[in-house]
């Protein structure tokens, strides 16, 4: 479980491929990296497969590479970085599981004074899940979506979260990885059991 409040940049270094999946190595300044733990790479939850002198290697599966984009990133691109949340632990964001629903685009990027304002377009199927003054997660990032705009949703970006992640880096066009607020789902499940269940 992550918060999406990012902790530090990474670059990716390496991407090969391994059976129908890939093993990527990350470049990362975390201090007593341990085999197996948990850390979100753009949002996407990974495991630390093996430690590296400057980072650690983990294994994206298939279905991972196809419905991230960390099968398509370029080598060298920089990545947000969260290690897992412990118990204890102050949450700044919203409860994130790290796994990556779809793939987002961005429409528009705007400079609002010291901020940005971005429109971003996601997949028909999952718009539905997402709420106006609601949270997203887009590329490890926990956002609150300020308006829902037909097919759109658009969100400001704080100088903070600008100086801090790789979404000061944003374009028309991009790609970014989406994961609707866990909340969401689990009303969606419930809603549609309940109405599976009154027809039955």
């Amino acid at each position: 479980m992550f918060t999406g409040i990012v902790q530090i940049p990474g670059k990716l270094r390496s991407r090969e491929r391994q059976g129908p999946g890939f093993r990527i190595g990350v470049d990362a300044a975390f201090e007593r990296l341990e085999l197996g733990e948990s850390i979100a790479v753009n949002g996407v939850c990974l495991t630390v497969s093996a430690l590296l002198p400057a980072g650690f290697a983990a294994d994206l599966s298939a279905e991972s590479a196809e419905k991230t984009t960390l099968g398509r990133l370029e080598i060298g691109a920089r990545l947000n970085l969260e290690r897992a949340l412990a118990v204890g632990e102050r949450l700044g964001g919203h409860f994130v599981s790290g796994h990556v629903d779809g793939a987002a685009r961005v429409i528009d990027v705007a400079t609002v004074g010291p901020a940005r304002r971005v429109r971003v377009r996601a997949p028909a199927e999952l718009l539905h899940l997402i709420a106006g003054k609601g949270s997203v997660c887009l590329d490890g990032v926990s956002l609150t979506v300020n308006a829902l705009r037909g097919a759109d949703f658009e969100l400001m970006l704080i100088p903070h979260t600008l100086e801090v992640t790789t979404l000061r880096e944003l374009r028309p066009g991009q790609e970014l990885n989406l994961e609707v607020d866990l909340l969401a789902r689990y009303v969606e499940r419930i809603m549609t059991g309940s109405m599976k269940g009154s027809h039955a």
